[in-house]
């Protein structure tokens, strides 16, 4: 075969000039790679349309590699350029120049080899672009091989798993799985090797320090050029801080179903107690319109906070002022800020204090005064001390019988540990109220309960139509919303029970328990937001059988209590007497139960 046939042959490129470096030959591969087919004898050095270096300049045609190679009658390889061809689209090649001598060693021209690199280079870009986001990515990616052997590891896996890349490449990827999941990466890489894409799914893994971390791993098999697959590629996304404001959703949201049905169990006991003790529709309508409007006065104070708390002046200038700027009342105390629900307990009972002074005391008259001041102790604890002093109003007398408002503040109190002493001067009321206040946050119930699920909604009774006798039984009450206590027990006495006994605090329930004989016990599932795990392990070992009166539900019930009757907030008579029933006639079968509906 002559030699133009064989170079036209090539696949590659191929051109030759004479000694001047006019082009002599070029093949077919050659002219596609210029675009165009340029002039033999003519045309010199380079059959390109237009050379650029790779940095964009325009280089000249006598400077291109074939031109030097000419001048300086030796190999110019390597050099990478760019060529443009006529209609605009550009290839980027690598020329391989070689001079050619006749048999004297004269020069007599040179061929040229041009390699097409654009797919090279679009490659290694790519390659490049990739090896970039695998750099900088916060996600962990991950490769390994069939027998999840880790062969590569980059920064976003350390910054996830605390390990470094030379910790882990050669190392087997359980190094970070939990050992009872070691069966799941067995099902991952068996479904690797059949070629099977495995996309978001939710998983925990562990770290160097030992924390579990969640994550959600993408999987996808790795191939080679001949598309045999010879591993996986992981990508693990860090989903803790998501998984954490999923749960801090769901215990808003709990903690939100608990305040509303405590709320409008309070305002259920407010219309039921305020009922009883009006001596007319009118003055029902006065008293419980008061109470409520009270009520939403105190939680337009918490909403400011997020529920946080209630600074105790703006509590007393919503309560007693009543947003007007009265000269009768002075009010004087440091700064403090009360819990939710001790803001609310406080906020009823200067309610109280307030509307009896308005009514009958000091506020009734243009000459009475009043005067609010608080401070807070702390030997032996954190103790609020607030003194309530009328003077200048008509004169009074102590009550002949025991008021709603005297016993809504004293149980009120007593539900916080504290105490009242109310003395009745001939020029007015004197009041001194202590509350002890916490030391500290208390925990979450709803935290206490996370590790459970709802796996059965709380407990309605079947309502019997005749209701078996409660008359004589001894009944005790453990909760910390003064109203809501005060209701079970009017309710109970109303059903022939005895109270032997209400209190509203962990210690003081705990001490109920210990010494008080009784036959049945309704308790909170939280008190101040304290569990109640303890006080129902105290009512078991004695055999008191108790029921929870909670607005959480079944989920924030103590573990190892989840099946214990409950009580819902807010609940009718009918229901807690059915309760009652079941909690002391459970055996005669007077009351069934069944699952209630959502």
């Amino acid at each position: 075969m002559h030699s133009s046939e064989l170079l036209e042959a090539l696949p590659v490129a191929v051109y030759t000039t004479d000694a001047e470096g006019r082009i002599t030959f070029f093949n077919q591969a050659a002219a596609d790679l210029w675009g165009h087919r340029p002039e033999l004898g003519s045309d010199r050095w380079c059959g390109s349309w237009r050379i650029f270096t790779l940095d964009g300049q325009l280089l000249p045609h006598d400077e291109c590699p074939m031109a030097v190679t000419l001048k300086e009658g030796h190999p110019v390889p390597g050099v990478e350029a760019i060529a443009e061809r006529p209609d605009g689209t550009r290839v980027r090649f690598l020329p391989f120049p070689t001079p050619l001598h006749d048999s004297s060693g004269k020069l007599t021209g040179a061929i040229n080899l041009l390699m097409d690199v654009t797919d090279r280079h679009q490659a290694e870009l790519e390659s490049a672009r990739l090896a970039a986001i695998v750099t900088s990515s916060d996600d962990a990616i991950v490769t390994k091989t069939l027998e999840g052997v880790v062969t590569s590891w980059n920064e976003g896996a350390a910054g996830i798993f605390g390990y470094t890349a030379e910790e882990m490449i050669g190392q087997s990827i359980t190094k970070v799985i939990p050992k009872h999941l070691h069966s799941e990466e067995h099902d991952i890489l068996a479904r690797m090797r059949r070629g099977e894409h495995i996309r978001h799914y939710e998983t925990v893994r562990v770290a160097k320090d030992g924390r579990e971390i969640d994550i959600s791993v993408t999987v996808s098999p790795l191939r080679d050029s001949s598309g045999k697959i010879v591993g996986a590629s992981k990508v693990a996304r860090d989903i803790t801080e998501r998984k954490q404001a999923d749960k801090l959703q769901r215990l808003l949201m709990d903690e939100l179903n608990h305040r509303v049905k405590n709320t409008l169990a309070t305002i259920q006991a407010i219309a039921s107690q305020s009922l009883r003790r009006s001596k007319s529709p009118a003055d029902f309508v006065s008293s419980f319109s008061g109470r409520v409007q009270s009520l939403a006065r105190a939680h337009d104070l918490l909403t400011q906070t997020k529920l946080q708390g209630a600074e105790i002046k703006d509590l007393v200038h919503e309560q007693v002022v009543v947003g007007s700027d009265d000269s009768r009342i002075s009010v004087s105390g440091p700064s403090l800020m009360l819990d939710a629900q001790a803001a609310v307990h406080l906020a009823l009972v200067l309610h109280e204090l307030a509307t009896n002074a308005r009514k009958y005391g000091a506020l009734s008259n243009p000459n009475g005064r009043l005067s609010v001041k608080w401070e807070l102790r702390t030997n032996g604890g954190r103790k609020l001390i607030l003194d309530w002093k009328e003077s200048g109003g008509p004169t009074v007398t102590a009550p002949k019988e025991r008021g709603f408002g005297s016993t809504l503040i004293e149980k009120t109190l007593q539900s916080h540990g504290g105490q009242v002493s109310i003395s009745y001067a001939a020029d007015g009321v004197s009041s001194q109220i202590s509350m002890p206040l916490p030391t500290s946050a208390p925990p979450n119930i709803a935290m206490h309960a996370t590790a459970a699920k709802n796996q059965s909604g709380p407990l309605l009774l079947q309502q019997s139509e005749k209701h078996s006798s409660l008359q004589g039984k001894r009944i005790i009450v453990i909760e910390d919303e003064p109203l809501v206590a005060m209701d079970l027990e009017s309710s109970l006495v109303a059903a022939g029970c005895e109270i032997a006994g209400s209190v509203g605090t962990i210690d003081k329930a705990r001490a109920l328990i210990a010494k008080t004989e009784c036959d049945a016990a309704l308790m909170d599932a939280n008190l101040a937001g304290y569990p109640v795990d303890d006080l129902a392990a105290a009512l078991t070992q004695k055999n008191i059988p108790f029921a929870f009166v909670t607005g959480y539900g079944r989920m924030a019930l103590p573990l190892g209590f989840r099946d214990a009757l409950v009580l819902n907030k807010p609940f009718g008579q009918e229901q807690l007497l059915a309760v009652m029933e079941v909690l002391l006639y459970r055996s005669a079968g007077v009351a069934q139960l069944r699952q209630k509906e959502h």
